[in-house]
């Protein structure tokens, strides 16, 4: 039997930008995808804690350091520049497997979507 699992997550990062002209996706810091192990063209879950608004979509490296989350395309509809989110992606796998997996999950600076430390 295989289940689904919290594979990765950035909690609580702000959205620096929303581009509705842009194809779609949520471009993310390259650094905050890596230390959660989110990777390009990745399906992730956006829980919006300002207004409850949850949506999928996929995951673009933005650039190194810069703390940008920007929500692209028809998503810049449901979140707001300023808004608090949280980033998630999930992993099928085995029961017994889940019963022992670790996901990698990170806790940035909430005022500059930066790693801490």
């Amino acid at each position: 039997m295989l289940i689904e699992i919290l594979k990765s997550k950035i909690h609580r990062v702000k959205v620096t930008e929303a581009d509705l002209n842009y194809i779609g996706s949520i471009t993310i810091d390259e650094a905050l995808m890596e230390a959660a192990n989110i990777l390009p063209n990745e399906k992730v879950l956006v829980v919006d804690n300002n207004n409850g608004e949850r949506l999928e979509t996929y995951a673009i490296k933005g650039e190194r350091g810069s703390g940008i989350i920007c929500l692209n395309g028809a998503a810049a509809r449901k979140v707001q520049k300023g808004d608090v989110v949280i980033i998630m992606s999930f992993a099928q796998m085995d029961f017994e497997e889940a019963k022992t997996f670790k996901p990698s999950v990170i806790f940035p600076d909430p005022n500059t979507n930066k790693l801490i430390g």
